[in-house]
């Protein structure tokens, strides 16, 4: 069981929440809302927010963490879930999984999908630099495209008190983070995608 790494203070509003974390928010609501899931868990409670956002819109969200001063529904740890296979129609984890070391992420990852019966959605931070554009089309919307940043290699990624990986980290290619984890929940990815406003966040889509 890995020891938590942030004081709840970590989550106040004026340090934590900005547009662009709002806009991963959405995403979060997005991907989980559009599968109708009666009920579901997700792993970090963080600020609580995807919790209370998904409950206006009748979604059943059950939280767990290690750490009990953050008010999870059930306190533990994710690479040892205590609850039965296929319990819930949705399991989620938004910017958690790298702040376990890798092999216990994939332990995490392997349990997530044993209590999940439909899908796993997760989000993960990717060092990839992007510079994202947009442009406004009539009848369409806003238009979103990115242009990577000149890159020479892979930085190597040293552990910062919360992070012990990133996708695009040195020895953590996106196939071979994808690769690992399709084999440790025995699932597929059906997609992938980065948050415009925030590619710093990586969304993935299990089943």
């Amino acid at each position: 069981m890995a020891d938590k790494q942030v004081e709840s203070s970590h989550y106040a509003f004026s340090r934590y929440m900005d547009q662009r974390r709002w806009a991963s928010i959405w995403h979060q609501l997005d991907e989980v809302l559009s599968l109708q899931p009666n009920k579901v868990l997700e792993i970090g409670a963080g600020a609580g927010i995807f919790k209370q956002v998904a409950s206006c819109y009748g979604v059943f969200v059950e939280s767990l963490d290690i750490d009990p001063e953050l008010e999870p529904d059930h306190v533990g740890s994710a690479d040892e879930l205590p609850f039965p296979n296929d319990e819930y129609d949705v399991v989620c984890a938004f910017q958690m999984l790298e702040h376990l070391p890798y092999e216990i992420s994939l332990r995490a990852f392997g349990e997530m999908c044993r209590v999940g019966r439909r899908k796993v959605v997760i989000s993960l931070p990717d060092a990839l630099t992007l510079w994202p554009f947009s442009f406004y089309l009539p009848k369409f919307g806003q238009v979103w495209f990115f242009l990577p940043r000149p890159a020479l290699g892979r930085k190597p990624h040293h552990f910062d008190g919360q992070h012990h990986w990133e996708i695009n980290k040195k020895g953590f290619s996106l196939s071979r983070v994808i690769g690992d984890f399709q084999n440790a929940g025995g699932v597929r990815l059906e997609k992938t995608y980065r948050v415009a406003q925030f590619p710093y966040h990586r969304f993935l889509v299990f089943s």
